[in-house]
């Protein structure tokens, strides 16, 4: 099992460089962030000095090299618009994404798992059909589409703006971009917790359980619940992404004052340090999450622990 954690955790090392070098070089090869950062009407000289300042006129290896050391040392870089450094940036706008990408988590996996276990236990049914009808509208709908219903309906319907600015928020609008961010999660939860439970309800140890006597309830939650949430733990990593990507969009159409409004407005500005510092946490995110889903596959399947994993 040692052996295991060791190779996914140099495996999650390997990724997160692979995805700051990827950023290191489409940020570069993009254009000039010099002539981004410089008036419109800057003569030649003035474009220079700014190339100069942000160190662009080194090689790019030599680029490359000095941000890989600095990062090593603790030193991500300074915003070039704020002059703070990258981490106080992040970290200031990480309290709002966290509680809105864990909202959305906890919404899409209460009511997916909810709603496929009901489907899965009412097979064939009108129930199980209007669940899974949801669930494919649910993963089909776009964040951003859903997200202008959610503030229009609320502003011309409801008279009630779910967006604005400001890090202060009610609790419905905290609810209305944490519940578009999490639908289609919440479709994939579902229709996952309703095909693996419908296939462990139909195994030979459920049957020879039932035929022992062994009551439903008991059977349900002792033994299928177990077995079928296998999958769903890969779901809820993987997930973890699509929130992560979606949040950048939902951020943005509801004001919510988080990482995501960061991102967008350092790749507008072309801030380098800032941008390839929030790349870098969403990576490590990532990489983190898949690594505490193998640990959890071990724990769930005991065959797992015992055979080669790559």
């Amino acid at each position: 099992m040692t052996r295991i954690i060791l190779f996914k955790t140099l495996r999650a090392i390997i990724t997160l460089l692979v995805a700051v070098t990827l950023v290191f070089l489409f940020i570069r090869l993009s254009g000039d962030p010099a002539v981004a950062l410089a008036p419109p009407d800057a003569p030649p000289a003035v474009i220079e000095e700014y190339r100069q300042r942000l160190g662009l006129d080194q090689p790019l290896w030599t680029q490359y090299l000095s941000y890989i050391g600095g990062m090593f040392q603790g030193n991500f870089g300074y915003s070039i618009h704020t002059g703070r450094s990258a981490p106080s940036l992040f970290m200031d706008r990480l309290p709002a994404t966290l509680l809105l990408g864990l909202t959305a988590l906890g919404i899409s996996v209460v009511l997916g798992v909810t709603l496929g276990t009901i489907a899965a236990l009412r097979h064939n049914s009108a129930i199980d059909r209007m669940v899974m009808s949801f669930s494919v509208f649910a993963f089909a709908m776009p964040n951003f589409f859903f997200g202008l219903l959610v503030v229009l309906t609320g502003a011309l319907v409801f008279g009630v703006y779910f967006g604005g600015s400001g890090a202060t928020r009610t609790l419905g609008q905290l609810l209305a971009p944490a519940a578009t961010l999490g639908l289609a999660t919440m479709g994939s939860f579902a229709r996952f917790t309703r095909s693996s439970l419908l296939e462990t309800l139909n195994k030979p140890f459920m049957t020879a359980l039932a035929a022992r006597g062994v009551p439903f309830r008991r059977r349900l939650l002792r033994h299928a619940a177990p077995n079928a949430a296998i999958p769903v733990v890969t779901m809820l990593g993987l997930s973890l992404g699509g929130i992560v990507a979606g949040a950048v969009v939902t951020e943005q159409v509801f004001s919510w004052p988080g990482v995501g409004q960061l991102l967008i407005r350092s790749v507008e500005t072309r801030d380098i340090a800032v941008l390839q510092f929030i790349v870098l946490m969403i990576a490590l995110v990532m990489t983190i999450t898949n690594l505490l889903v193998d640990l959890l596959y071990l724990a769930l399947d005991p065959r797992m622990r015992g055979g080669r994993n790559g």
